[in-house]
């Protein structure tokens, strides 16, 4: 049905944005000389999270026995949201990552 094609479409959307929409303007920038400066902090704590909610989807889909429902529908809506939030949060220093280091040492230049 036409949930089955909205949530596959979300997720093929976010595949090509990583292995089409990064690249690309990196591929760009280096092309012309520019140095892409890398900062990974707060990553461990993104890909915590991300995984997080990638097992609660699939637990939530199971409760609702993989069927597209409004209570699932309401229950990804929400926790976008949820993940939007701390994601932000973090993002902005309002919310610390507990595997950061606390010197925040700048991180370095990545040339290619």
């Amino acid at each position: 049905g036409l949930g089955d094609m909205a949530v596959s479409s979300s997720l093929g959307s976010n595949l090509f944005d990583i292995c089409v929409g990064l690249p690309i303007p990196w591929m760009v920038a280096m092309a012309v000389g520019k140095t892409i400066r890398v900062d990974a902090d707060g990553m461990f704590c993104s890909v915590v999270m991300l995984f997080a909610m990638l097992m609660a989807i699939i637990c939530i889909i199971a409760i609702a026995k993989w069927q597209m429902t409004k209570i699932l529908g309401f229950s990804m809506f929400v926790g976008y949201f949820c993940y939007l939030a701390m994601a932000l949060s973090m993002g902005l220093d309002k919310i610390p990552c507990i595997f950061d280091n606390k010197e925040r040492a700048a991180a370095p230049e990545v040339a290619f």
